[in-house]
């Protein structure tokens, strides 16, 4: 059966999502059921940000990253790796799903490194420091085996920890997604994201590309008929590809059963990715 890793964003597990985020657990519990081994990795953006404005806090985004200073990695500890995880942890265990709730220093099960200061598209021309953003340099396999072997579905918060000091560290959910799914490997990295796939034309959700080669999709980005957010998860889903994944999905709104047809009928929801 088929290592199936699943990367959702925190709109998913806001009050207007919940019908789907349901629909979406009912399905982890389908293919599970079906003898795959399924994990679990989560955003959190949009509460984080409710959190940040609550407290005063004024976010600081640069080229799609959120600056995270002290305070900042505060909320992304208390919105991401405690609210969103608890929460859907719940969500699964009323579909009968039996998760674990995982945050970067949890073993420590996702390794991290603090970035050095880089440029980023869209931000200032010199080199910027996002301050406690890290980048993945690793992860504890055999915990999440561990964990699979007794019947679990670990679900993971996009916090990383330094193993040599324990420094913590919000690291962008889809970085870790493609490299645990790298790690692992994983035969589908499932993207769950607010467009029902890669588009021809970014405005009509009937252009919706059911099958694209990684040239394909390269060529599209350089001829601009792919812009936006979409661009950095296919980045990341290039280097995924090249390194050994067999197939990503980019899936959009989900219904009951979606998921699951995902997996069996590539292409039938959502775009599906592969190297060649």
């Amino acid at each position: 059966m088929a290592v199936i890793l699943l990367k959702l964003g925190g709109e998913l597990l806001l009050d207007a999502a919940r019908a789907e985020a349901r629909a979406i657990a009912a399905d982890v519990r389908v293919l599970g059921e079906r003898g795959h081994r399924l994990l679990i990795v989560h955003g959190g953006g949009p509460q984080a940000t409710e959190l940040q404005k609550r407290l005063g806090l004024e976010p600081v985004v640069i080229g799609g990253r959120r600056v995270t200073d002290q305070a900042t990695l505060e909320v992304m500890k208390m919105a991401v790796a405690g609210r969103v995880n608890i929460d859907l942890c719940a969500l699964l265990v009323a579909a009968g799903v039996r998760p674990i709730g995982l945050h970067g220093a949890s073993g420590p099960v996702i390794h991290a490194r603090k970035r050095p200061p880089r440029q980023y598209a869209g931000g200032p021309s010199e080199p910027v420091d996002m301050g406690y953003v890290g980048d993945c340099a690793g992860f504890d396999l055999g915990l999440l085996e561990q964990l699979a072997q007794g019947g679990y579905v670990p679900v993971l918060a996009c916090v990383g920890c330094d193993p040599q000091g324990g420094a913590l560290y919000n690291i962008n959910a889809d970085v870790v997604s493609a490299q645990l799914a790298v790690a692992l490997p994983a035969d589908q990295l499932l993207l769950v994201t607010g467009v029902p796939g890669v588009l021809a034309d970014p405005a009509d959700p009937a252009t919706r590309m059911a099958s694209l080669r990684a040239a394909e999709a390269r060529q599209a980005i350089a001829e601009g008929r792919i812009r936006g957010g979409m661009i950095p998860k296919l980045e990341e889903a290039f280097a995924a590809l090249e390194r050994g994944v067999r197939e990503i999905h980019i899936l959009g709104r989900l219904g009951p059963g979606d998921l699951a047809r995902a997996v069996d009928a590539p292409g039938s929801v959502g775009t599906v990715l592969r190297a060649s």
